[in-house]
């Protein structure tokens, strides 16, 4: 009887998903898919980068999270989802879950609001939390939840990208500004890059990507007839290459708008195409519409039924508390808890 009812227990408590298709460099688990983002960053490029990759800044809001969370990293804390950055000192996980609700413990002489300036919340390795900057860079985990929303053709759960078969690769018009540089965060954290004319054919491409743009569709103050792409001045130096370093001309398209590029203002050092797919010098530190490719095949996606080994990292420099058995959940291949 004890044994039908642990079943029964087991089997509303964690029950089997469909197989879905995401992200391999994200690990499934009964909870859902995760990946422990080892380069730090400030609270605000994490939250960013885990929404482009197509999922949120995890937070520990259940003790199951919360151990799993706890065997992904080994340094001293990571950043959390629990952020205070819209009303000051109170706190919701990015997901929405007040902080009265997850439990917590805090870590000596925490919270301390240190300056009027700790509005996010970071996890210790030993599972205590603590208020710390948000500017100040952290490593920290993306999540997401079990989702029946399947990656489309292109890789990606994300509708906005489009695959056209006279390249073989797929694109996303962004309507809402940014710079440069921010520009191709955005694209790289997707699986993609700003985009790289090759060719007459993608030339068209680009074109027809804008006739579905019209400017009066475009909302916000910028200018709506160009578009950053993945062209720029290295140093400064009227030396025109991709950012991938090839010189258009290796790329195997090269043609700018009549009298450009011109640097009219000082500054115009990153590459736009109008919507003639005709190229153009813009700032870089101005906010301008732009455009990602990718390819349909990168990043891999894996299927959630597939088994993969998952690997607790190993902590040389023993930050982590030594396990507790109570504590301690352990995955099975398949991303199953045992």
């Amino acid at each position: 009887m004890k044994y039908i009812l642990n079943l029964v227990v087991t089997i509303f408590c964690f029950p089997i998903s469909e197989s879905v298709k995401f992200r391999c460099d994200y690990r499934h688990t009964y909870l859902g898919w995760f990946k422990y983002h080892e380069m730090p960053a400030t609270w605000f490029d994490a939250r960013l980068l885990c929404h482009l990759e197509g999922a949120i800044l995890a937070s520990p809001t259940t003790p199951e999270m919360k151990t799993y969370m706890l065997q992904s990293f080994c340094k001293p804390q990571i950043f959390t989802g629990i952020h205070a950055t819209l009303t000051k000192v109170q706190f919701h996980s990015v997901d929405g879950v007040p902080f009265d609700l997850i439990p917590h413990e805090w870590a000596p002489l925490e919270p301390d609001n240190k300056n009027n300036a700790e509005s996010c919340i970071a996890l210790h390795s030993d599972g205590k939390f603590s208020d710390v900057r948000c500017d100040e860079p952290r490593p920290y985990i993306c999540f997401r939840p079990h989702s029946n929303t399947e990656v489309n053709i292109c890789g990606t759960p994300d509708p906005e990208y489009h695959f056209e078969s006279q390249t073989n690769k797929c694109y996303k018009f962004h309507t809402k500004p940014r710079t440069f540089k921010r520009a191709n965060f955005a694209c790289s954290a997707e699986g993609g890059h700003l985009a790289i004319i090759n060719n007459e054919d993608e030339a068209k491409v680009i074109r027809d990507i804008y006739t579905k743009y019209p400017a009066s569709k475009m909302i916000g103050n910028f200018w709506k007839d160009v578009a950053f792409v993945g062209m720029y001045n290295w140093g400064e130096s009227a030396d025109w290459t991709t950012i991938h370093g090839q010189s258009l001309q290796e790329a195997g398209y090269a043609k700018f708008s009549p009298g450009e590029p011109n640097n009219a203002t000082e500054g115009e050092y990153c590459g736009s195409v109008y919507r003639n797919a005709m190229f153009d010098d813009l700032w870089c530190e101005k906010h301008f519409a732009f455009i990602c490719e990718k390819k349909p095949d990168y990043p891999p996606v894996c299927d959630s039924s597939e088994e993969r080994p998952f690997h607790t990292p190993v902590c040389d420099n023993d930050v982590r508390p030594e396990s507790n058995t109570d504590d301690q959940i352990d995955f099975r291949s398949d991303g199953s808890k045992t």
